[in-house]
């Protein structure tokens, strides 16, 4: 399974740049970086909830799962 991230379709199709996303979020240029490229392992839901307040959008417009091929679920339930 697979989480992608599209924090930069979300961000395009708003035409909000890195650095103002970063100032309006309160949330490091750096950090919100590494969200755009999916660099990152986990988010909090507090920076979740400012990114979607400002870009007016809902998680799922920027989180999506993906399901990798080789997935089996079942294998995991006790």
């Amino acid at each position: 399974m697979a989480i992608i991230l599209r924090l930069d379709r979300v961000m395009a199709d708003r035409k909000m740049s890195l650095n103002e996303l970063s100032e309006r979020v309160g949330v490091a240029n750096v950090n919100l970086s590494k969200l755009k490229t999916g660099k990152v392992s986990a988010i909090r839901f507090s920076t979740l909830n400012a990114i979607c307040r400002v870009l007016k959008c809902q998680p799922g417009d920027i989180l999506e799962y993906a399901e990798d091929d080789g997935d089996d679920i079942s294998a995991e339930d006790p």
